[in-house]
């Protein structure tokens, strides 16, 4: 992958079927695989949980790169890019999109729904506590009551 404020990239999926009858039975997505080259050995992978109206950063990440899945309800990502422009990504369970944020890059996700919102994050560097790898910061700018319900 080039090096990028950010990336969205649409993941691979694949209808399952029954062993009995061979009707569809749901589905599979690719996340990751060793040999795609989207991530390079995820060294940290956990799930976010965000709560609806509810907004987690933004911050900045020094060293990591972090790739959001959105595995259950809505998010939305928005990234302020090294330029100062402003990107909103929005995505659910339903059109998997893996969203990579560079270090260096600001992001915040926010819930727009009315429900509890799972993201699965895979990371290039583990999180350490007290490690000060992170740090807040603020989209003073940016309109963030078009999104509140």
């Amino acid at each position: 992958m080039d090096e990028q404020d950010f990336v969205v990239l649409d993941l691979e999926r694949h209808k399952t079927k029954d062993i009995h009858d061979s009707h569809i039975n749901g589905e599979l997505t690719v996340v990751w695989r060793n040999y795609d080259n989207i991530i390079k050995d995820p060294q940290m992978v956990y799930v976010n949980s965000v709560n609806p109206g509810e907004m987690k950063g933004p911050h900045i990440h020094k060293k990591r790169t972090s790739y959001f899945l959105c595995i259950h309800g809505k998010m939305l990502l928005v990234i302020k890019d090294k330029n100062g422009k402003y990107h909103e990504i929005e995505t659910d369970s339903a059109d998997p999109k893996l969203v990579s944020v560079s270090n260096g890059v600001a992001a915040a996700i926010f819930n727009p729904s009315n429900s509890i919102s799972k993201i699965l994050v895979m990371a290039d560097i583990s999180w350490k506590a007290n490690d000060n790898e992170m740090y807040n910061t603020e989209f003073d700018d940016y309109d963030w009551k078009k999104w509140k319900k």
